[in-house]
């Protein structure tokens, strides 16, 4: 059903989707985070995650883990998306750098351009994996950086990731 919604559905349909996807889903709702966002292009989300009882931490900033969890998911599924079924894609590694603070919403922008996908799928021509690491800065309205949080991207094609599964099982 949601690859047949995803498939039939206009550009603005998918992006609506994408976003009801992650806001409904249990562990994303858990973080305390909500996405805004997802440009009608699929190359775009934009996340918010506001202090709020759930997400504020005992001296009263942002929870250190809902900093981390919200970054979850938006750069893999965007890659999923603009590179099709034929590929694998998994969150490998990530690691968070706090900077101050956070008391009061912050928000960060995962972004995956066509040029990057177009250039994703030219290096899997070459090899059957790439990691791909992507730095998202979450920020308050002002502008001022809280935490950075660097998330490690694996990319394989299927026939390769299948192979390679086999061969560990062994």
């Amino acid at each position: 059903m949601k690859q047949f919604l995803m498939k039939h559905s206009s550009p603005a349909w998918r992006a609506r989707w994408v976003r009801l996807g992650f806001n409904l889903h249990p562990a994303y709702r858990g973080t305390g985070g909500r996405i805004d966002y997802v440009s009608p292009d699929l190359t775009l989300i934009r996340v918010r995650l506001p202090l709020i009882r759930r997400t504020r931490n005992a001296v009263g900033s942002i929870f250190g883990g809902s900093l981390f969890s919200v970054t979850d998911g938006p750069h893999p599924v965007l890659l999923m998306m603009g590179l099709g079924q034929e590929f694998i894609v998994w969150d490998k590694a990530a690691s968070i750098q706090y900077r101050k603070p956070a008391r009061s919403t912050l928000y960060a922008d995962c972004i995956v351009t066509a040029e990057e996908v177009a250039e994703v799928r030219e290096i899997l021509t070459r090899q059957p994996e790439v990691d791909r690491i992507y730095r998202i800065e979450l920020k308050d309205s002002s502008g001022i950086v809280h935490s950075i949080v660097e998330r490690t991207v694996y990319i394989a094609r299927k026939d390769h990731y299948a192979m390679k599964r086999k061969r560990e099982s062994q």
